[in-house]
């Protein structure tokens, strides 16, 4: 019985580290189609993509992967992507988006409804969910390292052109409008900061507390989502109990 309660928990851990990891290179993935989409798709000839490939590689991400998030963008192979929106909500009426590149808009749409029902929630039509997250630019920079208070990050943020900050122990969120945030970013940069993540991306208005009896199921729909190759972005607003796992 032990035996069997080690190998669970070991399993358990796993698949934790899988999801996590799945994230990460879901990101990756959107930022590469992205770096390929606004420039030119060698990375010869553009230096953002170049450097979102050295955070793939540093992630460990595989070839194939960057490969085939490059060529999304690019058209490689004759396949045409289209970014497609779905809004839902999970189990306990938490609102979610899901941002997709597809070349199969039936297949995706079929997939992101099956995920909302397999886990309890419910997909909607466009806009049910849409106006509870604002568009933003998020520009993070990780606090371990770094020699800067807090006024004084604030201080650097806001005469590179940004709208808000917002202070956690592990790091600074930044915060500008969609249209700034390139050049904020690249203030921020020549002032020297490493960043995190640089991205226009939607900002919930206001988190929901996921009921205890409905983690499960939640969590389950972020992972099957995740785990969805046509999905590039997860936006939800839950709020998960602390002592979730």
């Amino acid at each position: 019985m032990s035996g069997h309660s080690k190998w669970h928990n070991i399993q358990g851990r796993k698949n934790a580290q899988d999801a996590k990891r799945g994230k990460i290179f879901q990101k990756i993935s959107r930022d590469l189609y992205q770096a390929a989409k606004a420039g030119d798709p060698d990375p010869a000839n553009n230096a953002q993509l170049r450097l979102v490939i050295d955070k793939a590689h540093a992630a460990n991400m595989p070839k194939k992967n960057i490969d085939r998030a490059i060529a999304k963008a690019s058209g490689i192979g004759g396949a045409k992507f289209e970014e497609v929106t779905y809004e839902g909500y999970a189990p306990g009426g938490v609102a979610v988006m899901v941002s997709a590149l597809t070349d199969n808009k039936n297949r995706t749409a079929a997939a992101v409804r099956s995920a909302f029902t397999h886990s309890g929630g419910s997909l909607g039509a466009s806009g049910s969910v849409s106006y509870m997250f604002d568009r933003k630019g998020l520009i993070e920079v990780l606090r371990d390292g770094l020699d800067k208070s807090e006024d004084d990050m604030l201080m650097d943020a806001l005469d590179a052109g940004a709208d808000d900050m917002k202070a956690t122990d592990e790091k600074f969120q930044i915060f500008t409008d969609p249209s700034n945030m390139t050049s904020v970013r690249d203030a921020l940069q020549e002032k020297g900061y490493e960043l995190d993540t640089a991205e226009v991306t939607m900002i919930p208005q206001n988190r929901t507390a996921v009921p205890e009896d409905k983690v499960k199921q939640y969590n389950h729909l972020i992972d099957e989502l995740t785990a969805n190759d046509d999905v590039a972005d997860i936006y939800e607003a839950g709020q998960l109990p602390e002592d979730a796992e």
